[in-house]
């Protein structure tokens, strides 16, 4: 608990920083780029299009909710998706990116995770946007659930910091770690029903669980609930305390490797 203490007064003292750093990075994505931010939507509009060709049009599958069409069924349980693995994938790599300061004894390290979150996060801020547009487009009444969406966001965002802290840490000492954290995100979309409904495996009892099993499950249904149900993440009272008991745990240990490591980062890099 000190250590989350500890970060939240951190991010508190230096939060013009951690702005300006996020606002660089995310700048500096696409410096020297003749499209500049437009590649920023690119792939997930495609990855979006080649997943409806995919399930709706060869699959012909159909959404569990009713009424509603598969692209918007789709979309709610990709995007948060999108901001986590890109969140992840930019927290295990920041310590290296950002070795200069890592060297600066005076600098608190701690935040590096932070500013990469942030600039994740602005992205994301884009496709929520684009998400509630969609919605409007298909005539889908704005709820007051749709506000929502930022709780679902920080609940996203913790997770990816608590996984992020270990990644990063030893990624430092061992450079494999990004290659296999990609390739856990490869995976690991296949292992929460974002294209596919979880009542395929109806008869399969075993599979339901462990797809609930996975913490991102709780973030895919809440972006569902906020936009298509209208349903609050306090009817799904289970998965809640259950989530956030495994986002804890999975804080804390992070930081607990990332502090154990930290006295040798400027060693190594």
């Amino acid at each position: 608990m000190r250590d989350l203490i500890s970060l939240i007064k951190e991010i508190a003292g230096r939060k013009r920083l951690i702005l300006d750093l996020a606002k660089a990075d995310f700048r500096k994505r696409f410096v020297g780029s003749y499209f500049g931010v437009v590649w920023m939507f690119v792939q997930p509009v495609v990855t979006v299009l080649i997943y409806f060709c995919i399930f709706q049009l060869g699959f012909k599958s159909v959404p569990p909710v009713p009424g509603v069409p598969y692209v918007l069924w789709l979309v709610p349980g990709i995007v948060p998706w999108f901001f986590f693995s890109e969140a992840l994938n930019t927290v295990t790599n920041c310590l290296q990116e950002y070795s200069y300061l890592v060297k600066k004894v005076v600098f608190q390290v701690e935040v590096l995770p932070v500013i990469k979150l942030m600039s994740s996060l602005m992205v994301h801020c884009f496709f929520v946007v684009i998400m509630i547009v969609m919605a409007l487009c298909y005539g889908r009444a704005p709820m007051v659930t749709w506000i929502q969406v930022i709780y679902y966001t920080f609940a996203a965002s913790m997770l990816a910091l608590g996984i992020g802290y270990f990644t990063c840490a030893v990624n430092v000492f061992f450079k494999d770690m990004a290659q296999i954290v990609g390739i856990c995100l490869q995976f690991g979309m296949w292992m929460v029903p974002i294209m596919y409904q979880e009542s395929m495996f109806a008869d399969v009892p075993l599979v339901l669980t462990l797809l609930k099993f996975n913490p991102f499950y709780y973030i895919v249904a809440g972006y569902r609930d906020s936009i298509l149900t209208g349903n609050w993440f306090f009817e799904r009272p289970t998965m809640t305390l259950y989530f956030w008991g495994v986002t804890l745990v999975l804080f804390f240990a992070g930081m607990k490797v990332f502090k154990r490591l930290r006295p040798h980062f400027s060693d190594v890099l």
